[in-house]
């Protein structure tokens, strides 16, 4: 085969009981959105759960209702935006799912099962600018909607990080701080109600940030969030990408390789080409071997 890529499932329950044992009591939820980054969504999250997870995330309604028809029955929460056909999908699917409308409160209410409640997490934009609302007011609002109604359940209460992972800024103790006034209101009302805004960085950052429960993507499959060496942390990359080497050249200094002329060599360098396509069969071959799909880089050595 031209271009390969290894997945080590052992690897992934290995990351998860690390990132476990570094939160303590605060629940573990392994994200595996986009199909587990590529490296496959349900074998994946079966790994995480033997690695101490309990509970899972996805971007959409479609891949909870996909984890659902692999045999996952773990606690599953939805964190992306849905229309309404796409809610009616994840509550079908006895998912999680975030709210921070009161309009969507309403409509997870009419579409709730008899006797399963609707579970929604209220998301708090504490300023990463994407899903939630800035207004605490609003998110109040919608805590009462998701309490008040025997159709709906507030499950949690949540944020999202959005420089976790860079040690010199100040935000994230910002963010907190607009976070945790929440929570502790929340928790007095509704003490059943769990809070989670940490990230992989986050988990490693930082306990302040921990609270209930933490949602980890990439830490989970073995990439250091710091953009360090996985090692270092004692993370398993998960994925080994293997190809054959199509030709070798050698360049002079500031010639260029591929469209746009993107690249262009610093000094007299050889470079090593590989045929790694840019898209191919997304079928599993033989568990855990999955072709990859990667784009196109060169690799270099120096002479």
């Amino acid at each position: 085969m031209r271009a390969l890529a290894q997945i080590d499932l052992v690897a992934v329950e290995a990351n998860c009981a690390l990132l476990k044992g570094r939160l303590g009591n605060a629940a573990l939820c392994a994200v595996v959105k986009a199909d587990g980054y590529g490296h496959g969504a349900t074998a994946c999250a079966r790994a995480a759960l033997a690695g101490g997870a309990t509970w899972l995330a996805v971007a959409t309604a479609v891949e909870a209702a996909e984890l659902r028809a692999d045999g996952i029955m773990d606690r599953v929460l939805v964190m992306g935006a849905l229309t309404g056909e796409e809610l009616a999908v994840a509550l079908d699917a006895d998912a999680d799912v975030v709210a921070w409308r009161e309009s969507f409160a309403h409509a997870a209410e009419r579409l709730a099962g008899p006797g399963r409640p609707a579970r929604l997490h209220v998301k708090l934009d504490t300023g990463m600018g994407r899903l939630g609302t800035k207004d605490p007011d609003e998110a109040r609002a919608v805590a009462a909607v998701a309490s008040g109604s025997e159709a709906l359940e507030l499950a949690g209460v949540m944020t999202h990080l959005a420089t976790a992972d860079e040690r010199e800024s100040d935000f994230f103790d910002e963010q907190l701080g607009r976070f945790r006034p929440f929570v502790e209101e929340l928790r007095r009302a509704h003490p059943g109600c769990i809070a989670h805004a940490a990230n992989s960085a986050a988990v490693l950052r930082s306990e302040d940030a921990h609270f209930d429960m933490a949602r980890c993507g990439i830490a989970a499959y073995g990439m250091d969030p710091f953009h360090e060496d996985p090692a270092r942390r004692e993370l398993r990359p998960a994925l080994s990408l293997r190809s054959v080497v199509a030709d070798v050249k050698r360049l002079e200094p500031g010639e260029t390789v591929g469209y746009g002329r993107t690249w262009a060599a610093p000094r007299r360098t050889r470079i090593a080409v590989l045929p790694i396509p840019s898209s191919g069969p997304s079928a599993w071959t033989t568990r855990p071997w999955r072709w990859a799909r990667m784009r196109y880089a060169p690799a270099t050595w120096r002479p």
